[in-house]
């Protein structure tokens, strides 16, 4: 019953974590040029990230939250794409990691209030350490990730926890938490 109520608590600081990172991302800073509110405009509706490829953005694999953080699942999506895309940073941010893991190149950004976008198999553009833009390119696909097409997967964590990037691009309304008692 205890682990039932911490992973409960816990459930629910996540989602109420990445509502309020959803929520103030899409806010305009006073400092913000009149581009930037532009771009943030056209986010309307909950997307908050730019989608790192170009269009069309099919999602050929959903996210699949694990139960357990040691359980298999698939931690991200894969966005169909043609090969040796070019890979854009979806928002403003630091790389946080850009090398190879196992035998595959991966990218990771990280951006404001804890949150992390990763990217694999790209080959990065970037450096550990560097400041990126959103829009900017990052990289390039490399071929190997979808055994029947070209595809990009892209990956979000919000202090550490998966969460699906769609809740980033807007295809996924934020989670709203309701009373179970009158």
């Amino acid at each position: 019953m205890r682990s039932h109520l911490r992973a409960s608590s816990r459930a629910s600081a996540l989602v109420a974590m990445t509502t309020l990172v959803v929520a103030s991302a899409v806010a305009v800073p006073a400092s913000a040029t009149a581009a930037d509110e532009g771009a943030r405009a056209t986010t309307a509706g909950g997307a908050v990230w730019a989608w790192p490829v170009a269009a069309p953005h099919p999602v050929v694999r959903p996210f699949v939250g694990p139960p357990n953080l040691w359980s298999p699942g698939h931690r991200g999506i894969d966005v169909g794409t043609t090969p040796g895309a070019v890979v854009l940073a979806p928002d403003d941010g630091v790389v946080h990691f850009a090398g190879v893991v196992v035998d595959r190149p991966v990218l990771s950004i990280a951006h404001a209030g804890g949150v992390l976008s990763s990217f694999e198999p790209v080959t990065a553009d970037v450096a550990k350490g560097d400041v990126v833009t959103r829009g900017q390119t990052v990289g390039v696909l490399d071929p190997g990730h979808c055994a029947d097409l070209s595809c990009l997967h892209l990956g979000a964590r919000v202090d550490g926890e998966y969460v699906s990037p769609l809740v980033f691009l807007g295809g996924v309304e934020p989670s709203v938490l309701l009373p179970t008692r009158g």
